[in-house]
């Protein structure tokens, strides 16, 4: 699932084709790619369910969280989410790209992919997907992509 998540996103988002496809003429393409229908149906949904998420109030509350408080994951989330991704959050919340708000979308969309391996590459490109897709965060993104590719540089490990 990830892996047609990320070819959506480098062929229709950072690339900047066309973003008004029909998901039939999108799901042919997949399909086309070598993808299978499952997978296809999991990933365009997990899309929809990321779109949904900018319009959610259960996600806007977050943002009045105080400075001082703490994310606190449940069992579920740190058998996803191994140390070192929840240390990368913490991080990118301390130096203002993820808010507590889109921190919140981002473990939201880790936890609704449908997968058994789940690396801190992926958590990477989960995160720029969620501040792609959030009005407003148009210099976190930027930011966040910035880490994404220097990574060949050495700069982010």
């Amino acid at each position: 699932m990830m892996d047609i998540l990320m070819y959506l996103f480098e062929t229709y988002i950072h690339s900047d084709a066309e973003l008004q496809v029909d998901q039939d003429e999108l799901e042919d393409e997949l399909l086309r790619a070598g993808f299978h229908q499952k997978e296809i149906y999991k990933a365009l949904h997990w899309l929809e369910e990321l779109a949904a998420l900018q319009q959610s109030d259960a996600h806007s509350a977050m943002a009045t969280c105080a400075a001082t408080s703490m994310r606190v994951y449940t069992a579920q989330e740190m058998e996803r989410l191994d140390l070192e991704a929840r240390g990368f959050l913490l991080f990118l919340e301390q130096i203002q790209v993820l808010t507590s708000e889109t921190r919140e979308m981002v473990i939201d969309r880790v936890m609704g992919l449908e997968t058994n391996e789940f690396e801190l590459d992926d958590l990477k490109w989960i995160i720029l997907m969620v501040l792609f897709n959030v009005p407003g965060n148009e210099n976190a993104y930027t930011l966040m992509e910035e880490l994404l590719y220097s990574k060949e540089q050495g700069i982010l490990h």
